[in-house]
């Protein structure tokens, strides 16, 4: 009986998992590996962070969507990835044998790498729930009280979306209570300029990104590495071109959400030929491992190379949609190596991205993600808000009826009113 196990549950090993379940024949068996007992829609923490969500509307109880869909759940967590005996074992003692092993576990937040920096120093983060309801009390806190924010990303961070998604929510929040004019705001972030975003910029981001915070006095600080973090205080080391130092700050703060960077689990390291030096998922064109080929690696777990030098290490992020790409190239692939096939299926790795900023929001579309690109497109407007929270409720009806559609690139962008883009 063939045994395919997923490791992970969040937005690549839920829909990873649907999808393999929608392709498998009688007789096979299909296992999801959770931490948790729940999954929740990550995009949505910014606005668990502001109390514009609680944890109730973005989570969903996956052990009853796993039952109605005939897929075996555990939530007892991997303590380690044993490929040379097609094994995970899990923080139980126990052990689950596999055939095909798909890797979907997301990153490790590495706060540890900057003192203070975390929910357990003194900065907040959205990157997950829990965190971000720990952001939501503090919030609360802070508007009480209001004083100086720093928002931004460190050092080594690959998904800034999230933090320039923060700063603007932040903004409109506070403009709703009427407190914005107690608030001074910096933006402190890796990215060598404004707009960067990880991927060289995309179409106009430069331009809009840095408009939109020049329109909310949002001060920012680019090519920044963040040293040390003391309650109240930020120690941050700004750097030219080449590298050397060009400026230290120190910048107080009352509130303060810092993205760290990310590396993979505990569960995958120092295992020669599985990952990078940073434990990334080494994956080729068919999302396989190229020493164990019968492992695959999906969404941020996996190990994509930066666009280029930057003078402070930048990061590449993964979005949605192209993990969603992943997952359905892996699960045709899979199948098509059980029926004695070659893969053959390959994800697109577009980027789209809605960014949201509370009232408004940027938009953008890079096909492929890493420059030159045959699309290099932006736009901004309140419809990219309105497509955000569309979005969400998309992706949790999915999660909650365990649906294992495919997302197809042009259905997507037809839904946007891009299809013009995808068909250059």
């Amino acid at each position: 009986m063939v045994h395919i196990v997923v490791l992970g549950a969040g937005l690549g090993g839920v829909p990873m998992a649907c999808e393999m379940k929608d392709l498998m024949k009688k007789g096979e068996k299909l296992t999801v590996i959770s931490n948790t007992d729940y999954f929740h829609f990550v995009p949505s923490n910014p606005w668990v962070a502001v109390n514009w969500r609680t944890r109730d509307d973005i989570e969903v109880f996956l052990p009853d969507v796993f039952k109605k869909k005939g897929v075996e759940f555990t939530s007892s967590g991997a303590k380690k990835v044993d490929p040379e005996n097609n094994r995970v074992e899990l923080n139980d003692g126990q052990f689950v044998e596999y055939d095909y092993l798909i890797i979907a576990t997301g990153p490790e937040l590495a706060f540890d790498e900057i003192e203070g920096l975390g929910p357990d120093g003194y900065t907040q983060s959205v990157c997950h729930v829990d965190h971000a309801l720990t952001a939501g009390e503090e919030w609360e806190k802070f508007c009480a009280d209001p004083g100086p924010i720093v928002v931004g990303a460190v050092q080594g961070a690959s998904c800034f979306g999230p933090a320039y998604e923060f700063a603007m929510i932040m903004d409109t929040d506070l403009r709703r209570r009427k407190i914005r004019d107690k608030v001074p705001m910096t933006f402190v972030t890796s990215e060598p300029y404004v707009g960067h975003l990880g991927l060289d910029g995309v179409g106009d981001t430069k331009g809009l990104l840095e408009s939109a915070f020049r329109d909310r006095y949002i001060k920012w600080i680019t090519n920044a590495k963040t040293t040390k973090v003391e309650d109240g205080k930020m120690h941050v080391c700004e750097v030219d071109e080449q590298g050397e130092e060009k400026q230290l700050h120190e910048l107080d703060f009352k509130f303060s959400m810092m993205l760290p960077a990310f590396r993979g689990i505990e569960a995958v390291r120092k295992i020669e030929g599985l990952g990078n030096p940073r434990d990334f998922i080494i994956v080729d064109e068919y999302q396989r491992n190229p020493k164990y080929q019968n492992v695959f690696g999906i969404g941020v777990c996996v190990a994509i190379a930066p666009t280029g030098p930057t003078p402070v290490p930048v990061g590449v992020p993964k979005t949605g949609y192209m993990i969603e790409t992943m997952v359905t190239a892996t699960s045709h692939n899979i199948r098509d190596i059980i029926d004695g096939k070659e893969p053959s299926q390959k994800a697109t790795w577009n980027a789209l991205c809605l960014a949201d900023f509370g009232d408004t929001g940027v938009a953008f579309v890079a096909m492929p993600q890493i420059p030159p690109r045959n699309v290099n497109w932006t736009s901004e407007g309140k419809w990219v808000h309105l497509a955000k929270i569309a979005f969400e409720k998309y992706f949790l009806r999915k999660v909650r009826k365990g649906i294992g559609e495919p997302v197809y690139e042009r259905q997507i962008m037809k839904l946007l009113g891009l299809t013009r883009l995808h068909d250059k």
